[in-house]
């Protein structure tokens, strides 16, 4: 490939460029045990929430098709529960956040799993409940690190980053002069270099954000401790962290028990309500 002319390099670099800075905010107030950074966000809110509202509709046509829907009945009763004590008190971080129109389904699977949406849409996946015998407080957790998700809108970040990146690696190609080949192997060093250390940030910023959630709700914090004792037991949560979205259990547990000391102060206020 012909080396670029100077002149279009630098045009090329200034839109780049600009995209980034002008895409860079916080979604949210920090929390009192860190998490406080710059995101980079460069695709509308309003988009990613329409797609979410689809996504979550077509998941739950599908789970009802196969029986597998859970929206009512004791199980759900309990899930829902405490998802709404914990709304009111995303207030603390994101205001407009506390307003959403949060909303929670069952999936009857034996899977050890939950996901949220953009715009609060919660999933959680009755295995959880069934196999790991999760007290109230755990579950807090569970869907206060999945709510962290949502509120702090990690999944547009990170379509955020990868429309970014994808510019950058087809920049990095016209301007090294690389073909394809360089252009696929510098896509494969910044899903290392760049989208998985983001990933990682983003969920051990969930696991904060999330347990101080918990804590303002009255729920004990330092139940994330037997919480990934559970997981871990289980095998899940488990492998490499460098090379995983979702640190090691033992990370977590280091940094959860580094934050208890600002959250369960909280929590005991939280419980003298």
């Amino acid at each position: 490939m012909p080396a670029l002319h100077p002149l279009l390099r630098n045009s090329l670099i200034a839109v780049a460029t600009t995209a980034v800075l002008a895409g860079c905010a916080s979604t949210t107030a920090g929390s009192v045990a860190g998490g406080q950074r710059s995101q980079l966000m460069v695709v509308s809110e309003a988009e990613i929430v329409q797609a979410a509202q689809q996504a979550f509709a077509q998941q739950n046509a599908k789970a009802r098709a196969q029986g597998a829907l859970v929206t009512s009945g004791a199980e759900f009763n309990r899930v829902n529960t405490v998802m709404r004590r914990l709304v009111p008190h995303v207030a603390q971080f994101r205001p407009d956040a506390a307003r959403w129109p949060w909303e929670l389904v069952l999936i009857n699977t034996n899977e050890l799993n939950a996901h949220v949406m953009p715009g609060g849409k919660v999933t959680v996946y009755t295995g959880l409940l069934r196999r790991m015998g999760m007290t109230d407080d755990e579950l807090a957790v569970v869907i206060g690190h999945e709510m962290a998700h949502a509120f702090r809108e990690h999944s547009r970040e990170q379509i955020s980053q990868q429309a970014v990146g994808d510019l950058a690696v087809s920049l990095g190609g016209a301007l090294l002069g690389l073909g394809s080949g360089g252009t696929q192997l510098a896509g494969i060093a910044k899903q290392v270099a760049l989208d998985m250390p983001y990933s990682r940030n983003m969920e051990n910023e969930a696991d904060i954000y999330g347990l101080e959630l918990a804590a303002r709700a009255g729920y004990n914090p330092a139940a994330a401790l037997t919480l990934w004792d559970k997981m871990a037991a289980a095998g899940a949560g488990q492998g490499p962290s460098f090379l995983s979205s979702h640190p090691s259990a033992s990370d977590r547990t280091a940094r959860i028990r580094a934050a208890l000391p600002k959250l369960m102060p909280i929590y005991e206020a939280a419980r003298r309500r």
